[in-house]
């Protein structure tokens, strides 16, 4: 599954999700069978070449609605803020709903 997040760096191990607005960078993860598989980074979140299926953000408030219409998965990181926190999130479906 491919997730896209938006990031205040393209440092991996430095990056935090921040709100679309802030996004200095996008990072799309592939997540395969438990893992994190590949890293992917690019100024504009529609460039990437496979298409996202997932979208986190940071909060319920964020304008979501290009990835809804996308149909793509919206979740919400209320806590984990980091590449392995998110995916850690992920993959224990610690990660929330969006809030209507």
């Amino acid at each position: 599954m491919y997730i896209l997040l938006p990031m205040d760096s393209d440092d991996v191990q430095e990056a935090s999700l921040t709100k679309i607005e802030d996004a200095k960078i996008w990072a799309q993860l592939l997540i395969e069978e438990g893992e994190l598989v590949e890293v992917n980074h690019n100024i504009d979140n529609n460039a990437f070449e496979n298409l996202s299926e997932c979208a986190v953000v940071i909060n319920d408030n964020e304008y979501v609605w290009p990835f809804m219409e996308k149909n793509m998965m919206v979740l919400v990181a209320h806590t984990g803020r980091s590449i392995d926190d998110i995916v850690e999130a992920y993959l224990f479906k610690e990660l929330h709903d969006l809030a209507y």
